[in-house]
């Protein structure tokens, strides 16, 4: 049976394990979508296509398979370049199909048509724009083994109409644009036309192009040895593990092995955060920049030093620093380490807690002294969340979420002010289990991130925690989650204001312009889109509603609840640049 091009990618996407499809319709991908649903793939349509490759985004982290999008071309492409640069800043393997128009007029002039690879190529790994049929299963090939490998990222695949249908209606399309004229002009056309069709359907298919190394890049056992000498000088250890240390989610468990068997306090970013459960004694949560400057010895796991580390100088200068990474840059990034070992952080960390033996108690003060600030701290998040306002203290709801929400929960921070204090409060249950933009702080990412954790996680219970302005880019999805009885939990916290800007800019400029919001009904927004609404005034409500919103989700019903909340200066002196 001969395959259309629509039907070959959807097979090349099974053959990949690939089981579901984030996307938003268009005429450039049709043939894609139907095969796709045809040959069992899940095909989850939004609202925007941001949404979809955010959807991707958060799966490639969950599983360390490629989240696969695909879109139609010309604006279906442009409205991702801020989801796709937010993927490529996170280090997410993520694979794009995009659209194009009919081969034959690209730079004619034709519907949507755009130079794709100029608007695409900053933000991706590899560009490959499909010439022949024969080609899209190599191209698609080839695109899997870029994104996973060594320092993951997103690949786009360009892949024209004229090749995704089948070959009887491309050459009836080109028959009709040749017309039956007999002026040499016509029958030149007619025969320019027909070659040009014979070639997007000739036959021999490439072999993919694996230019670039598929194995996983390891650090040299010498930098493990010399890390683990150092390591044994060091009387206030500290290690910060981040997201890239599990870039292979399947070794979640053996990171976790060995940054216990290490004995190091550390400091959990990203997707790394819940690693190690919610209380392990070797976890510390609060006051990093104290620590760091008090540590003689820092092992940066999957960390760059970036703004988030004050560009390294949160880091006292006679201290040794072991960066580990996969990208040599993120791994000397605005300070040079004492050691640099470039491979992955997950398996340098268990290789190294195979060479180091823990002597006894030897860090037991250190632990001791960052536990006794971590309880300080604790203490201060309990007076601050007892603050008696009109509304309800943010920091007591955030701890209402995190007594209630199950085990299995996995967390989507999407805002500012608002998801910044949640990541002060909320405890993430275990690995993977926190979702957040990454190093682009972008907003908008909650409900396809959403969207991804529950595709990789059918059974978990999925909370948004949203800011009232985030709120904004995702409400439109609640209709994808109605349509596709996807049971979310997205709870708003409503201060009437953009308050991480806010505060800043008053504070300076002594004016609020642009920072204002309404007390805007987001339930009813939701309840418009035949999801569940519930409203919450008052602290003593907040309990309540959230039982009940669990209660929906459980039975596949989406659910916002919009909460109002008090202002508070719990983040006083935040501002990031």
């Amino acid at each position: 049976m001969e395959f259309n091009g629509g039907e070959r990618v959807a097979a090349a996407l099974g053959a990949q394990g690939v089981p579901v499809l984030f996307t938003l319709c268009g005429g450039h991908i049709s043939p894609i979508l139907v095969a796709a649903k045809a040959c069992g793939i899940r095909v989850v349509d939004v609202r925007d296509e941001a949404t979809a490759v955010f959807a991707a985004d958060a799966f490639g982290r969950l599983t360390g398979v490629p989240g696969v999008a695909a879109v139609t071309a010309g604006p279906g492409l442009t409205n991702t370049i801020t989801a796709v640069k937010n993927a490529q800043l996170a280090q997410s393997p993520l694979v794009l199909l995009c659209g194009a128009v009919p081969t034959a007029l690209h730079g004619r002039g034709a519907l949507q048509d755009i130079d794709q690879r100029a608007a695409i190529e900053p933000h991706v790994k590899l560009v490959s724009q499909v010439q022949r049929v024969a080609d899209l299963v190599p191209a698609l090939a080839e695109a899997f083994v870029v994104a996973t490998s060594g320092v993951p990222g997103p690949v786009f695949v360009e892949c024209p109409v004229d090749l995704l249908y089948d070959e009887a209606t491309v050459r009836s399309w080109y028959a009709d644009a040749a017309g039956k004229g007999f002026s040499p002009a016509s029958v030149f056309l007619r025969w320019y036309l027909g070659r040009h069709v014979d070639r997007l359907f000739s036959a021999r298919e490439r072999a993919p192009r694996l230019s670039t190394d598929t194995s996983v890049p390891l650090a040299s056992p010498g930098e493990i040895d010399a890390a683990a000498a150092a390591l044994r000088k060091a009387s206030r250890p500290l290690m910060i593990v981040g997201s890239q240390a599990l870039a292979t989610p399947a070794n979640a468990s053996l990171v976790a092995s060995a940054v216990a068997r290490l004995g190091v306090p550390v400091y959990l970013s990203g997707m790394a955060r819940g690693l190690l459960g919610r209380d392990h004694p070797l976890h510390a949560r609060h006051r990093r920049r104290d620590a760091l400057r008090a540590a003689d010895c820092v092992i940066l796991a999957g960390v760059p030093c970036d703004f988030r580390l004050d560009y390294g100088r949160h880091i006292r200068r006679n201290a040794a620093v072991i960066a580990v990474n996969r990208s040599r840059k993120d791994a000397t990034l605005n300070r040079r380490p004492t050691i640099a070992a470039i491979g992955d952080a997950g398996v340098f960390l268990a290789d190294l807690a195979a060479r180091f033996e823990l002597e006894g108690s030897q860090w037991e003060g250190w632990l001791a002294e960052l536990r006794s600030r971590d309880a300080e701290r604790e203490r201060e998040i309990d007076a601050m969340a007892e603050d008696a306002g009109d509304h309800v203290n943010p920091v007591h709801l955030l701890r209402e979420i995190d007594r209630v929400a199950g085990e299995n929960a996995v967390f989507v921070a999407d805002g500012g002010d608002f998801v910044a204090t949640a990541s002060y409060v909320l405890r993430p249950r275990g690995p993977l289990g926190w979702l957040d933009p990454g190093a682009f702080g972008t907003l908008g990412v909650g409900a396809g991130f959403a969207l991804g954790a529950h595709a990789n996680r059918r059974e978990s219970e999925v909370w948004i925690i949203f800011g009232d302005g985030a709120s904004g880019y995702g409400l439109a999805e609640f209709d994808t989650f109605a349509r596709h009885k996807i049971g979310v939990i997205a709870v708003v916290g409503n201060d009437a204001s953009w308050a991480q800007i806010a505060r800043e800019q008053v504070k300076l400029l002594h004016d609020d312009v642009g920072t204002v919001l309404a007390r805007t009904a987001y339930h009813e927004v939701a309840a418009g889109f035949d999801a569940e609404g519930i409203l919450v005034r008052r602290p003593q409500d907040v309990a309540a509603a959230l039982e009940a919103a669990r209660a929906f989700a459980r039975e596949g019903r989406p659910v916002l609840v919009n909460v109002w909340l008090d202002r508070t200066g719990f983040r006083e002196g935040s501002l990031s640049m």
